[in-house]
């Protein structure tokens, strides 16, 4: 089944803070990770820079990246995304997909997945979604073939700091994750 995409995203309106609601849980996040955001910036080349942050016993994990159109001369919302690992030592490249599936009118919320529906991300500009709004998603992203029932919201218990000053935890979240913690 061919997996529809948005037509037409506005890089511009995309960029800025999203903060994730819920996923299906993945090996290159902690699983108790909290307060798990991404902060897009459109780079002058037409790229975007991806910061991705989580906090875990009050620290923080964060990795960089670059995401740009799969295909400039297309108009669906289909993105590379690369990222370096380990994040204390980015010396490999990962590559992965970042379709943006649903995304509203005002820039507030998306679903985002990829096309072999093992990872998926419902994101909103806020920390909480209305319930309403996140079981349109869920059901879009079903409508697309995704098995919903391994989604998972993601907790957003304080507000997190805006800078960077909060204790880094110097990447062990990266190494635990690889162990399944």
């Amino acid at each position: 089944m061919a997996m529809r995409v948005v037509r037409d995203l506005d890089l511009e309106r995309y960029a800025g803070r999203w903060y994730e609601i819920a996923c299906f849980p993945s090996t290159f996040q902690p699983k108790t990770g909290t307060n798990t955001r991404a902060t897009y910036t459109l780079n002058p080349d037409g790229t975007v820079k991806v910061l991705n942050e989580t906090w875990t016993d009050g620290r923080r994990g964060h990795i960089e990246g670059t995401a740009w159109r799969a295909d400039p001369a297309s108009d669906e919302a289909k993105l590379k995304v690369r990222f370096y690992v380990p994040p204390f030592l980015p010396i490999i490249p990962v590559t992965g997909d970042y379709w943006v599936l649903h995304i509203d009118g005002d820039y507030q919320y998306a679903l985002v997945g990829q096309p072999s529906r093992k990872y998926l991300w419902i994101l909103c500009r806020q920390p909480h979604m209305d319930e309403a709004v996140y079981n349109e998603l869920v059901e879009r992203a079903k409508e697309e073939g995704y098995d919903v029932s391994k989604l998972r919201k993601t907790a957003h218990p304080d507000p997190p700091p805006e800078s960077e000053e909060s204790p880094r935890d110097g990447g062990m979240w990266w190494i635990k994750s690889i162990f399944g913690k």
